[in-house]
């Protein structure tokens, strides 16, 4: 059992509480029996902590758990886990110009999972797909996704090369209502940070710019969007 808060072990699970640390050692942390489940179903590699002698894993104390934990009420349990290459994409792709929110992010990523645009491609400046919050939020949906952080201009570029359809989402003249796309079979759904849409470079690139039609509000959340819209085009 590891009783001490200058454990080795303990020093590197608190280091993973910042986004320098999670990408320098491609790794990250998680909470809790249900989520670890979904990690080793979907064949990540990882280290289990525990406080629970019943438990598989590492027992350490339950002072050191409500150490490292970042909820309010620590589990029994946390992992850190190794981050998987990118795989293959799938013809429905989901795309995040600086969405900010880790909430926002963690919902968009279980939407997307659901609703079959397990591919998702998110900007430099949006939140981190393995921050906490957005963790918690994709309900172990996180491990089911194929995750990808990199530059869009030049992604996008790539992506009309291999055959995709850019769907940008804008409230200007020339958007189209959603249901009024016959979706293409492959094809990419653009969606903006929470004040400013997506950017005006972004939108440039796009092959069609859409929106969804609403009674007496003039937009919806980002996450609530984009759900809505994967639904309508899933395949």
């Amino acid at each position: 059992m590891i009783t001490s808060k200058d454990n080795e072990q303990i020093k590197f699970i608190q280091k993973l509480q910042t986004k320098k640390h999670r990408d320098l050692t491609q790794s990250f942390m998680i909470y809790g029996e249900h989520v670890i489940q979904e990690a080793i179903k979907q064949g990540f590699e990882l280290d289990i902590y525990t406080t629970n002698p019943d438990h598989p894993g590492t027992q350490i104390t339950e002072s050191l758990m409500k150490l490292v934990s970042l909820t309010e009420t620590p589990m029994m349990d946390l992992a850190i886990v190794k981050k998987k290459e990118a795989s293959p994409y799938t013809n429905r792709i989901l795309m995040l110009d600086d969405v900010q929110d880790p909430g926002n992010l963690g919902t968009l990523i279980r939407s997307a999972v659901g609703f079959g645009f397990t591919t998702i491609i998110a900007s430099n400046n949006s939140a981190d797909f393995y921050n906490d919050k957005t963790i918690r939020a994709t309900q172990g949906n996180l491990f089911y996704a194929n995750l990808i952080r990199t530059d869009l201009k030049s992604e996008i570029e790539s992506l009309k090369k291999d055959g995709y359809t850019i769907f940008a989402t804008a409230l200007h003249q020339k958007a189209i209502d959603i249901k009024s796309i016959q979706v293409p079979e492959k094809a990419v759904l653009v969606l903006g940070n929470e004040g400013a849409g997506v950017s005006k470079e972004i939108l440039d690139l796009s092959d069609y710019c859409v929106f969804i039609k609403t009674k007496d509000i003039e937009s919806l959340n980002v996450a609530m969007a984009g759900s809505i819209i994967m639904y309508e085009w899933q395949v």
